[in-house]
């Protein structure tokens, strides 16, 4: 069976596999994302010694540049990530192993991960959001990925922001107290000076959850979402999801009848690097 190449390049780390184009992996490697050299060097020596592949599939960190016929096809653009604005990421991999390449952002990697083999399995319109270093969205409408003039950007939806109640300017660069900049687990850990994994501050929490329900109704009602699958490093919390479902189901107070389900992924960690190998069949 031919081989296919997934990478989930995130902001900390790049998980790379070999597949068939099922859940199952020949073969997987975590590569730590340092310098675009030496990480992408790295990617293809697993590439390399895994392979050969016939294509592979990227799901990247962005905002990137996804338009075909964009001379800067394949390239992370304004990322705030140090060293890496600008890179061109699809190219350096297509090049360096001689395959077709597929190109898109991590969180539409993940959504298609999950409706081909985890919680978004026989539906055609959900997203996908992830709660972690920073937030990000993608999904499905009518059984085709989301896209438009570049990529959806739910992180930087704004919120309200109550400034008496939290008077934190938020942690993002470019918009401060948008979405991301108010409930990611970079905002977390710059509000409250501790790592998500180890806030106990029942305040913190209970924040965290008025800021995730509002970010989901606005997804809810722009998008109409028969399922939301949300993820991330900050959803591990115990209680956080029914929380945030209970939440949601207030602020929207029966107004939309039929509620859109909210859940955690299936595929974990995997979600990501299994819709890579996805997107490589389309390459």
């Amino acid at each position: 069976m031919s081989l296919l190449g997934g990478i989930e390049c995130g902001g900390s780390k790049w998980e790379c596999a070999v597949g068939t184009g099922g859940p199952e992996l020949r073969a997987a490697e975590t590569i730590p994302t340092t310098t675009p050299a030496e990480t992408i060097g790295r990617a293809l020596g697993f590439f390399e010694r895994a392979g050969p592949v016939e294509a592979v599939g990227i799901g990247s960190f962005g905002p990137l540049d996804r338009r075909p016929r964009s001379p800067t096809w394949g390239h992370v653009t304004t990322t705030p990530k140090p060293g890496w604005a600008g890179t061109d990421i699809a190219g350096a991999i297509g090049r360096g192993l001689s395959v077709p390449v597929a190109f898109d952002t991590d969180v539409n990697a993940a959504a298609l991960g999950e409706q081909r083999w985890g919680a978004a399995r026989g539906l055609d319109t959900f997203c996908y959001v992830t709660v972690g270093t920073g937030i990000g969205g993608g999904g499905m409408a009518g059984g085709k990925l989301l896209h438009g003039l570049l990529h959806p950007e739910f992180g930087h939806l704004r919120v309200p922001h109550d400034r008496t109640i939290d008077p934190f300017d938020g942690s993002c660069p470019y918009h401060g107290d948008c979405w991301e900049g108010l409930a990611s687990g970079t905002a977390l850990q710059a509000r409250w000076g501790t790592p998500a994994a180890q806030l106990e501050d029942e305040r913190a929490w209970e924040l965290q959850t008025a800021y995730l329900a509002l970010g989901l109704v606005a997804v809810i009602s722009v998008l109409s979402p028969e399922r939301i699958v949300i993820g991330g490093g900050v959803m591990q919390r115990a209680r956080l999801l029914a929380n945030v479902q209970r939440e949601v189901a207030a602020l929207v107070n029966g107004y939309l009848g039929e509620a859109t389900s909210i859940t955690l992924p299936e595929l974990g960690g995997r979600a990501g690097v299994l819709g890579a190998i996805a997107l490589a069949e389309s390459a």
